[in-house]
């Protein structure tokens, strides 16, 4: 497939990237009980209530007329209706209304009543019509103790558990099974954290400091690059990491998991192997090729590696306070082996089944004896009931299978047998959240500031960083705010056990993150060059070609790639518009005014948020398309608009829909009559390009369209130069950038 260049005049444009303002998305139930003149039904007219109806026996023969109640009628009653707010209020001053007519014998009522006087049984108490207020405290003091049966009421990721003093290893040394390999050499977690080099690590911090990077590009694998970062001052200490590790041994794994490791990653081959000596090395990771593939075996290697980081932390703090105990806490000897809070790994994933699947790998790699609030985490996390149908694609039901809850904090202890669930933040080995419930964790402007848990975090791993891209990807950059900050209380830590790297205020260029996602963007490439401060350095891993998604579509149609010039990334969204409004629009217009059934069927994909509100506005104010009939579809469009929009659109009602990237994202619509694309911008996600030029493909299988007619134009600039290259390839997209003869370009 050959470009045809031919010049053109056109300039202008306007992109901006629609990260922000991410819809959490979550469920509910509720049940109300209806109100009526009766609480067993209506009162018929003409019917006189007896005159011999005293209070005492009006409430016995309430209380035996709701006990008779068949259960077909409660149900019927809380089903009907659900009482409104402004009924709320009123509830009190009609419980007389709610009490049931029940026409009985006055002399027979008063004769049982009578009767159950003699007998010693005191009479039945009017029940009292509880408000909504006083059911939801009922509910919630049944439920103490097991708060996430309630997860409707109270937040099933709330922890009533008290904060410790901070220490870990508090079981007695003469009881704990210590390995003493840690002794008999050096392995990378005692160079990089537990005995680092202060010499080298001052260096570093300066350097670090100075932004005083080198870069060097190595090719690993066919197939594949390696971009790594280091410090000026520590380049024999990362060349001598670069060595692949090919077996479980080399990974200087604790002995209670290379059993499980073995079984679980036989072989670490190519790829993997070279993932493995970066990560295993401490040092910072960028993979940027993350697929449905490959993704279960880069889950258990970061999952190994973060409890292989804990048992290490863990079993060296026991091992000295069995020292300390034996030198009776000579002054003399100091043991710094501690953080200030003991949190010391931060997973950030963006469903509550990533962290089902998380969760599930770290018990298959660590084994526990015993598994504490584990039936509470399967009712507030695992979903099993398939949600969507064959059709949607392998990453979709990836992401979105299970429970999609994207709002989400765990934290998860471990004991010499015990794995424990829902433990306080403090008392937490690992936390796992995604970034809009740790966001919340921290507090703000309406709750005390809160994150001194994550004073201490040694690692990081984000995974599937593509679906929280779709997210508020300002949550993220939030997060890492935060991080290796110096506490505002002490929490009960004991400060002679602190390491010094921590107490000089250090930590961050010791932290290790970990970054695994399907493609690259600007957004990530803010966090490997501003957050990642890695000592030890910093590694960036992707294809070393693209061939291209445009090669694999499902027909042969026209595509035309047309570049407008822009010099600054922040003008570039104006750039973008100005060019859409005097290249596109004029031909649009001219086709809608002949009224024509080739005029209708466009559909105008837009990535991001904000570019969609700004066209969305010039198509509805601007003379020039007043004749332009348009439906839009966003990630904020409900159901009933969003199916409106489609019918119009297929029937021609609307000749142009409006469709985002994020709507496209979390919904897949299968969008009918398009006849037409128009790509405001290319997609981060190059599944994406796909499957909208799939919308042209069922056109024509329908016979709406002839392969002829259907095409589609891309607006792109320099700054979309990552995206243009997973689109039509590495070998096209320089000369597509750099081409000085035209910016127009036609394949075929």
């Amino acid at each position: 497939m050959a470009p045809v260049a031919r010049s053109t005049t056109h300039r202008g444009g306007f992109q901006s990237r629609g990260r922000g303002n991410g819809i959490g998305r979550g469920r509910g139930r509720g049940r109300g009980r209806g109100r009526g003149n009766t609480r067993g039904g209506q009162v018929r007219r003409g019917v006189r209530k007896p005159t011999f109806h005293s209070t005492r026996i009006g409430g016995l023969v309430a209380e035996q007329s709701d006990e008779s109640q068949s259960d077909a009628e409660i149900q019927e009653e809380e089903n009907n209706s659900e009482p409104s707010d402004l009924d709320q209020n009123n509830l009190s001053s009609e419980e007389d209304q709610d009490t049931p007519a029940v026409f009985v014998k006055p002399y027979s009522a008063l004769l049982q009543s009578l009767n159950g006087s003699s007998s010693g049984v005191p009479p039945p108490r009017k029940k009292r019509r509880l408000s909504v207020e006083d059911r939801i405290e009922s509910v919630t003091e049944s439920s103490k103790g097991a708060a996430h049966t309630v997860g409707e009421v109270a937040d099933a990721d709330l922890v009533d558990e008290s904060e410790e003093d901070g220490k870990i290893g508090l079981e007695r040394p003469e009881s704990v099974d210590i390995d003493l390999e840690d002794d008999e050499s050096l392995d990378e977690f005692d160079v990089h954290f537990a005995n680092p080099d202060e010499e080298f690590l001052q260096k570093s911090v300066r350097a670090a400091g100075a932004a005083d990077w080198k870069i060097g590009k190595s090719s690993v694998l066919s197939g594949w690059k390696t971009i790594r970062s280091y410090l000026s001052c520590g380049l024999s200490t990362f060349k001598a990491m670069e060595s692949e590790c090919c077996n479980i041994e080399s990974l200087q794994l604790k002995h209670k998991l290379e059993g499980s490791a073995k079984r679980h990653l036989p072989v670490l081959e190519n790829l993997n192997a070279v993932l493995a000596s970066v990560i295993f090395g401490y040092q910072d990771l960028l993979f940027t090729d993350r697929t449905v593939q490959n993704a279960e075996e880069l889950r258990t290697l970061t999952c190994l590696h973060a409890l292989n980081h804990i048992f290490k932390t863990r079993d060296r703090v026991i091992k000295n306070n069995a020292r300390a105990a034996k030198h009776d806490n000579s002054a003399d000897v100091e043991w710094r082996d501690q953080g200030f809070t003991r949190p010391k790994v931060l997973m950030l994933l963006p469903t509550r089944q990533s962290c089902v699947r998380a969760i599930d790998t770290i018990m298959l790699l660590c084994e526990p004896e015993q598994q504490e609030n584990k039936k509470r985490f399967q009712d507030s996390y695992v979903q099993t009931e398939e949600m969507f149908s064959e059709n949607k694609p392998d990453d979709f039901r990836e992401l979105f299978e299970g429970n999609d809850d994207d709002m989400f904090r765990l934290g998860i202890k471990f004991t010499r047998k015990t794995v424990k669930f829902f433990s306080q933040f403090y008392n937490s080995d690992i936390i796992i959240a995604s970034p809009l419930g740790l966001k919340m964790a921290l507090g703000g402007p309406d709750k005390k500031e809160d994150y001194d848990y994550l004073s201490s975090i040694e690692l990081v791993i984000v995974d599937q960083t593509d679906g929280i891209l779709m997210q508020n990807w300002q949550h993220v950059e939030d997060v890492f705010e935060h991080l290796n900050l110096q506490p505002k209380e002490t929490h009960g830590c004991d400060f002679s056990r602190v390491r010094n790297w921590y107490l000089d205020g250090n930590a961050k260029y010791l932290r290790q993150t970990i970054i695994l996602s399907s493609f690259n963007c600007p957004e990530l490439n803010g966090i490997f060059g501003q957050r990642m401060h890695n000592m030890s350095g910093k590694v960036k891993v992707n294809r070393n070609s693209y061939d291209g998604t445009m090669l694999e579509l499902p027909l042969q149609l026209k595509q035309t790639f047309s570049r407008y010039e822009t010099t600054d990334p922040v003008d570039d969204p104006d750039f973008r518009l100005n060019y859409f409004v005097t290249a596109i629009v004029p031909g649009l217009t001219k086709s809608f005014k002949l009224s024509s059934r080739q005029s209708q069927g466009v559909l105008i994909f837009i990535p991001s948020y904000m570019d969609y509100v700004r066209v969305r506005n010039f198509l509805e104010a601007s003379n020039a398309t007043q004749n332009v009939s348009f439906g839009a579809i966003s990630e904020y469009t409900s159901v009933r608009d969003v199916a409106r929009a489609r019918s119009h659109f297929l029937s021609g009602r609307h000749s142009v829909l409006l469709y985002t990237g994020r709507a496209h994202h979390f919904r897949r619509y299968p969008i009918r009559g398009a006849k037409k694309i128009i790509m405001y911008s290319l997609p981060d996600n190059p599944i994406f390009y796909k499957e909208i030029i799939a919308y042209l493909a069922t056109s024509v299988s329908e016979g709406k369209v002839d392969a002829r007619d259907a095409n589609v134009r891309i607006i792109f600039s320099k700054y979309d130069a990552m995206k243009l290259e997973r689109i039509v390839g590495t070998k096209r997209f320089t000369m597509m950038l750099r081409e000085k003869g035209g910016d127009t370009f036609d394949f075929m």
